[in-house]
């Protein structure tokens, strides 16, 4: 039997402003996406900032709050203990830091948040 997998994309900027607010944005295009168990997905997010970047991929499973899964900044990526594993990877591209989930699984579904910590703002995690 088939599960079908459903992820939602939502875009968060984040932090203490010190900046203007057109100073940095984050873009999520992805929309939601439909894949079967065992795909591959890439879930995009694009981001314009006037500073150096921290970019950071969050998961948000119903009912519960979002949960770290990495960070990204500049050609080095931080993860969290349980995405450690080789299915989530993540890097800066250009402007860019695309998400890529292999080998799918049902506990993949979930909202995925895109975030954006610009060096001259303090960021806030929860």
């Amino acid at each position: 039997m088939e599960h079908w997998l459903w992820i939602i994309l939502a875009a968060l900027c984040f932090g203490k402003m010190r900046n203007k607010p057109t100073d940095y944005k984050v873009i999520q295009t992805t929309g939601d996406v439909t894949a079967t168990e065992g795909d591959a997905v890439t879930l995009n997010c694009t981001f314009e900032t006037s500073s150096t970047a921290y970019l950071f991929w969050y998961k948000q499973e119903a009912n519960g709050f979002p949960k770290y899964m990495l960070r990204c900044f500049s050609n080095t990526v931080d993860k969290a203990p349980e995405f450690e594993n080789d299915r989530f990877d993540a890097a800066i591209e250009d402007k860019s830091v695309p998400l890529k989930i292999q080998k799918l699984h049902v506990s993949d579904s979930a909202v995925y948040y895109c975030a954006l910590r610009a060096s001259s703002l303090i960021a806030v995690r929860g």
